[in-house]
């Protein structure tokens, strides 16, 4: 009976530390590291490497291939094992980088949500021929297309990446939400410290749906937020989440009293004097006043 019990008792033991094991791995702290170009590419899109112990997660490619490879030196750097690349939009400067990452990492996942390789496949090849000659070196040798993400998360090392948005009205305009860190990163939908893109929403339905969006960002409480386009150092927490969302109830306010684009363009700048990506004001101004086919 004396052995019996102290078998049972070390095989308690031994289950006991194996949970405290699990549990301990499950609490190591995800870590996010960024890279964003800024001015040195033609889009200051961000990249979000999410790092456990021992593997890592990476959200978006970049456009370039010399952005993409600025990606993969961290990556390297990191010593992290690379299991996933999750692409969050549509738009080329999100995924136009994958062949760099692929070929360095032939064994990592390549996922999106199904709106987002839907769209990306009705317009790579179009994207590739307007972009492609202005990208020289840059240009890709060939297009990634992901797979479809099964469901709407993401796991490392034990720790969840949601993807939220899915179920809403504007399910390819998702984001990335890390409930562990309270972090929201991935998707188009928040900008910083630039005129944002406005060519891509041109309803007041969209408008809407966008700032139904942002609403449930700033709800979540997120400790930190990861704007996928931002000039300059991105405002902590939610100032990015506001700022986007007073971006386009402005560009709304604005849309409705100019009688032409250039009126537009004026009383933008007028509101926000010292935002960088005019380029990105002047066409949205264009589409929302009619005068330009986006």
């Amino acid at each position: 009976m004396r052995r019996s019990f102290s078998l049972r008792g070390l095989l308690l033991a031994v289950a006991t530390l194996g949970v405290l094991a699990q549990v301990q791995a499950a609490e190591q702290p995800l870590q996010l590291d960024v890279y964003n170009p800024g001015t040195e590419a033609l889009f200051p899109v961000s990249s979000v490497i999410v790092s456990g112990k021992h593997d890592a997660i990476l959200v978006d490619a970049q456009f370039g291939k010399a952005q993409a490879e600025q990606v993969l030196a961290k990556l390297r750097a990191s010593g992290k094992q690379l299991t996933t690349i999750y692409i969050s939009h549509g738009d080329p400067d999100y995924y136009f980088g994958l062949q760099t990452l692929t070929d360095a990492y032939p064994q990592a996942k390549v996922l999106a949500s199904a709106a987002t390789v839907a769209h990306i496949k009705q317009t790579k090849d179009g994207k590739l021929a307007y972009w492609g000659p202005q990208m020289g070196a840059d240009k890709p040798g060939k297009l990634v297309v992901p797979q479809v993400l099964e469901g709407n998360q993401l796991t490392l090392e034990g720790q969840r990446l949601e993807v939220l948005g899915l179920d809403g009205p504007q399910a390819d305009r998702s984001f990335v939400w890390i409930p562990s860190i309270k972090a929201v990163v991935g998707g188009v939908v928040v900008a910083d410290n630039l005129h944002v893109w406005m060519a891509d929403t041109q309803t007041a339905q969209s408008h809407k749906d966008w700032l139904t969006t942002l609403k449930r960002i700033e709800l979540l409480k997120p400790q930190v937020v990861v704007p996928g386009h931002y000039l300059g150092q991105p405002g902590e927490s939610l100032a990015a989440v506001r700022f986007t969302a007073d971006y386009i109830r402005a560009f709304d306010d604005e849309t409705a009293k100019a009688a032409n684009a250039a009126e537009l363009i004026a009383a933008m700048k007028k509101r926000y004097p010292d935002l960088g990506e005019e380029s990105s004001l002047e066409l949205g101004a264009k589409v929302a006043k009619g005068e330009m086919k986006w």
